[in-house]
Parts: structure tokens; sequence; C-alpha cells
């Protein structure tokens, strides 16, 4: 069975630069290869502040908007957030969309792709592994970022020389990770059925 990963743009801001990142990753990655790729943009699935009353761990949700955002990140073996620098962190929408579920996160693989100023959204990254931590995701050590003031200094992206190859080894990274932990996955499914 074909491994499934999700490219989140953790931006929903007005004039974000994330979506032609975005673009390019997306494209990048299916020329790569090994999985199958689908982008999850977070300005389309409107999820407003977090509004569930119970603890997302048990999973009792009352709102079809949790519903379908659970199913959709159930769906996959692993995942790329592409997150910006905001202020040393990364954007709350993205720290939204990952406290609305719990258990839909767990056992999965990540990479990040940071982006921002002066030091390409590496401090964005850190805040964001600590996070991912907590919901049972273990992060690959590879990591692109892009700095945007030489990347978009046309206003249009360009990628910077060896940023292909860079994301190429994230995503040999994340691939290896999700296909072992599917492994991980399965055997929790099969313990729980025989308990």
């Amino acid at each position: 069975m074909t491994l499934r990963i999700a490219l989140i743009l953790g931006s929903t801001r007005p004039g974000r630069r994330g979506d032609q990142i975005a673009a390019w990753a997306l494209e990048t990655a299916r020329a790569h290869g090994g999985a199958d790729y689908e982008l999850i943009d977070l300005a389309d699935h409107n999820l407003g502040n977090l509004d569930e009353p119970g603890n997302p761990n048990l999973q009792e949700y009352q709102h079809d908007h949790t519903r379908t955002w659970g199913a959709l990140i159930d769906s996959f073996d692993g995942y790329v957030f592409l997150v910006p620098e905001y202020n040393h962190s990364y954007p709350g929408a993205l720290k939204n969309a990952l406290d609305y579920v719990y258990r839909e996160w767990n056992d999965k693989a990540a990479g990040i792709i940071s982006y921002g100023g002066w030091v390409a959204g590496a401090r964005a990254a850190e805040a964001l592994r600590l996070v991912l931590a907590e919901l049972q995701v273990a992060t690959v050590r590879a990591q692109p970022t892009i700095s945007t003031h030489p990347s978009f200094h046309t206003g249009t992206f360009a990628p910077q020389e060896g940023l292909d190859a860079a994301l190429g080894g994230m995503l040999d990274q994340v691939i290896a990770w999700s296909g072992a932990l599917r492994g991980v996955r399965q055997a929790k499914t099969q313990t729980v059925a025989a308990a």
C-alpha cells in the first residue's frame, strides 16, 4: 500500500508567500516519488478557534468540522509542514489545527520546511518540533530552510541552489520513518483488538 504524505501549509495570512513555496514543494515531491503527496492548505478548512469541549485524546468530537479534520489527518502516514516564522515561532492557525485532534497525529513521521527572514524560519521549526513530539509525531533531522530575502527578490518564489536536493533528502527520511511507523500503528491496532 502506497504511503500518503500531506504537505501542510501552516499560514493562513492574506498575501502570504507560503502558497508559492507549497506549489513548488508539491511539484518537487511528486517528481521525487516514493509516496502519494497531497497539499492541505489550512486556509481551506475554516477551523476557527478550537471549539471542542472535550479532550481530543478521547475523540468524542461535537462538531462536523472536527470530525472532517480528524478523518483527513488520520488518512495520512506522514506530513511535511511548510511553516513561516512569526515572532520567533510558528503561526497560531497551525497550533490551532494541531490542537483540534490528537490520536490522528500519533505514531507518524514529519518533516519541516521553514521559511522567513534572516534565520529562514529556523526558530519556528524548533518551536513546532516541541509540539509535534507531544503529539507523538517523529520529526526527521533534515530540514530545508528558505530565506525569503533572496528567494523572493523578484516578487516570485525562486528556489535557491541546492533546495531541491535538500527537499529530496528530507522526503527520503520522511518516507522511511512513515513506513516504519505504519508498522507501529498496525501493531497497536492488533494489540487493542486482542485485548
